[in-house]
């Protein structure tokens, strides 16, 4: 089995170079090819590229900026592999990570997995804030740090497997972007495939990001996933609606503070007091705890709100998802 790994990148060279660093490091004894897709960059990454032609197999292909899935399917036709990986810029992988792959496949071959992420020692305190407001049970129930409490896991593409097979039969990525790890997986499912977890191939997911950025992202998740649950009604859940319940139970209690009831907002206040200790504990650091109760609110507020926002557009007022959030959308 020849691993193809598939990296886009748009404008961060210096994430491909602590990617490639790593992957060098690689404990994997067989041959794999890593793809280079240059998403229509204007601060390119080939001479970052050429650096590593001695020590990894890698080609680098530049091409006109048509987002992440777009520029993901283009690797995977351009690649030899007849199994992709695919990881973010922003990834930094650890050396046994493919070995665990091909262990895991070996075991119980599936045609598409996700892994989960982690933090490095070395990120900043709020880099592992957003890691864990991202990856913890408190807050997403743990999908993409590692949970396989779900019946059917959908991976996401800062670190994804994909057979060859699975790709020409799906063929690959939409256009939507964030959303299109999902909507690929659920084409997937409805294609006879599997998806799988593999808890033990995990990357450490960067994600070079500043409180603004982070508040826009969790943003567009929420303003996404309506537009999944149109197109495919029969994988909706009530669990995609508890970050809006979330920020109206939160108006609620403020509400309800004119009537001098504060039981609510009691609540609210234990579940941020039990994120904070248990952030700080897991992190070792009170500050790292702090922050984490901001990066929480963000994802919750920006994703409930996005959510909202989307659900009465498109659930309610029945506008085309393109016409009601074109900047969700790539034009290929």
């Amino acid at each position: 089995m020849l691993f193809s790994l598939i990296i886009p990148v748009y404008n961060r060279p210096d994430e491909i170079d602590e990617l490639l660093e790593s992957l060098s490091q690689s404990d994997y004894n067989e041959t794999f090819e890593i793809v280079i897709v240059e998403d229509g960059s204007t601060l390119k990454c080939d001479e970052i590229v050429e650096k590593y032609a001695g020590k990894l197999s890698v080609s680098y292909y530049f091409k006109e900026n048509s987002g992440p899935g777009d520029s993901r399917n283009y690797g995977m036709k351009k690649a030899k592999g007849d199994y992709f990986i695919i990881f973010d810029s922003d990834c930094i992988i650890p050396k046994s990570y493919l070995s665990e792959v091909k262990k895991a496949l070996s075991l119980n071959y599936v045609d598409c997995f996700g892994g989960p992420d982690k933090a490095l020692d070395s990120f900043s305190d709020i880099q592992k804030a957003i890691n864990f407001a991202m990856t913890s049970f408190l807050t997403t129930g743990g999908i993409r740090g590692g949970s396989e409490k779900i019946g059917k896991f959908q991976p996401r593409s800062f670190n994804m497997g994909l057979s060859r097979k699975a790709f020409e039969a799906s063929n690959g990525f939409g256009n939507i972007h964030p959303g299109e790890d999902p909507d690929l997986s659920i084409r997937l499912w409805n294609l006879g495939f599997d998806t799988k977890l593999f808890p033990d191939a995990f990357v450490y997911h960067k994600r070079r990001i500043d409180w603004d950025k982070f508040s826009l992202q969790v943003n567009k998740f929420g303003k996404a996933r309506p537009i999944l649950n149109c197109w495919y009604p029969e994988h909706n859940k009530l669990t995609f609606f508890f970050p809006t319940f979330f920020i109206i139970g939160f108006g609620l209690g403020l509400l309800l503070l004119i009537f001098n009831f504060d039981l609510l907002l009691q609540l609210y206040f234990v579940y941020f007091l039990v994120l904070f200790l248990w952030s700080s504990y897991q992190n070792k650091s009170i500050k790292i705890g702090y922050f984490s109760i901001i990066a929480v609110w963000k994802q919750f507020f920006g994703y409930g709100i996005g959510f909202l926002e989307s659900f009465i557009k498109i659930s309610i007022l029945k506008q085309k998802p393109q016409e009601a959030f074109p900047e969700l959308f790539f034009k290929k």
